[in-house]
């Protein structure tokens, strides 16, 4: 079995869950999300090395557009 962890932080609590909540329907069988305090923490299990690769390649497409996303709205809360 393969793992990964990607752990990314996001300036505050608030805004991690807003970006976990947002990528976790896309996750996996084989995925978990969390949060630790303002860190969005993802656990990536998969039999082969590019199945790994590849689900890691798409989460952090989708993080990036989350992040972007979260950053949209913080600053039209402003």
């Amino acid at each position: 079995m393969r793992r990964a962890e990607i752990r990314t932080t996001h300036g505050d609590a608030e805004t991690a869950e807003r970006i976990a909540a947002a990528i976790s329907p896309d996750n996996t069988d084989e995925m978990s999300t969390r949060t630790d305090g303002d860190a969005v923490v993802t656990a990536v299990e998969r039999e082969t090395t590019g199945g790994l690769h590849a689900t890691v390649d798409d989460y952090v497409v989708n993080l990036r557009v989350a992040a972007q996303l979260s950053d949209r709205l913080t600053s039209h809360d402003t």
